[in-house]
């Protein structure tokens, strides 16, 4: 395997990467706005606009968008989507919109759909669209949806997410009370070792 080419280290490199996700974010929201087609935001920068509500010293970047959609609702955002700029691909089981041509699959717009399992193992499906906060930039899944989900996919990541929502006070050992017996093994695992 041979090496990948190494760019000079430059802070500007960094903060283009953030800003071009924050770009396809806004983006990609704006215009399922103007398509009146409902959604909500979620994975790591739902997990970040949650936390950076109580620290935004404790915001982890993310390298993708996230958008939970209505099945029923796919035909009118990939009208919306293409109309942004975005182009649609189905790869491995996802359905995605690149951000323009020749964008790799982290430039892009992931879709999971609403009340539907991820994955077939998944102990329980996703999040509604009706389950998400407008108050801010953007429609982002609600807080307890938001955990829900991430102790359904429970990966590295997830894990990661929920004691960064731990560690700002968003989510505690009351919490448990909240969800299955399957799901409240799982964020107490995550309250009992917060520093892995």
């Amino acid at each position: 395997m041979s090496s990948p080419y190494l760019h000079p280290i430059s802070i500007d490199r960094m903060m283009e990467a953030v800003e071009a996700v924050r770009q396809r974010l806004l983006r990609a929201c704006r215009s399922l706005e103007a398509a009146a087609v409902p959604y909500a935001v979620t994975g790591g920068n739902a997990v970040a606009a949650w936390v950076g509500r109580v620290d935004r010293a404790a915001v982890r970047n993310t390298q993708d968008v996230n958008i939970i959609l209505r099945r029923s609702d796919f035909e009118a955002a990939t009208a919306a989507l293409e109309s942004a700029g975005f182009i649609f691909r189905h790869v491995s089981g996802i359905d995605m919109f690149l951000d323009g041509e020749g964008a790799k699959a982290r430039d892009a717009v992931h879709i999971l759909y609403a009340n539907e399992k991820v994955r077939a193992g998944d102990l329980h499906p996703i999040a509604d669209v009706n389950e998400a906060n407008t108050e801010g930039d953007f429609s982002t899944v609600e807080l307890e949806a938001l955990v829900r989900m991430k102790l359904t996919s429970f990966r590295l990541k997830d894990q990661v997410h929920l004691q960064d929502m731990i560690s700002v006070g968003l989510i505690d050992d009351a919490w448990c009370a909240r969800y299955p017996d399957d799901l409240a093994v799982r964020l107490r695992q995550i309250l009992d070792t917060p520093d892995g």
